[in-house]
């Protein structure tokens, strides 16, 4: 909500309604709540699967459902500029969670495996 959020539900809470649109990017841990989350003839948009690529598929959800399943990849070595000259514009920062030394390494890798984290885990060289 600090960040600009219009609301924040906890990992797997039940929404208060159906979205237009779910962006999906952890994979198998998450793919149930996606397509429970997203209303009939809405979007699910997969961008990555970070736990796992073979989630149950729940098809017969998304076809009664009629729930259209889209992949995104990264786009053009041209969209990835636009996107760094839109980033810099803006003056957009990511949300630092914490900063490890070279030497502290074991402990950045250890923090972000824990999923105990809010922004990046930043590893100084």
């Amino acid at each position: 909500l600090a960040l600009g959020a219009d609301a924040a539900f906890e990992a797997g809470a039940r929404l208060p309604r159906k979205v237009d649109a779910v962006i999906e990017s952890v994979g198998a841990a998450t793919w149930g709540h996606s397509v429970r989350s997203v209303r009939p003839g809405g979007t699910i948009a997969i961008c990555g699967a970070t736990t796992g690529d073979q989630p149950g598929a729940e098809l017969t959800r998304v076809f009664f459902q009629d729930i259209r399943v889209q992949g995104n990849t990264m786009g053009s070595r041209e969209d990835f500029a636009r996107l760094l000259r839109f980033v810099e514009h803006a003056d957009i920062h990511p949300v630092i969670d914490s900063t490890f030394g070279l030497a502290d390494a074991r402990a950045a890798f250890a923090k972000a495996l824990s999923g105990d984290v809010f922004g990046k885990v930043v590893v100084r060289i």
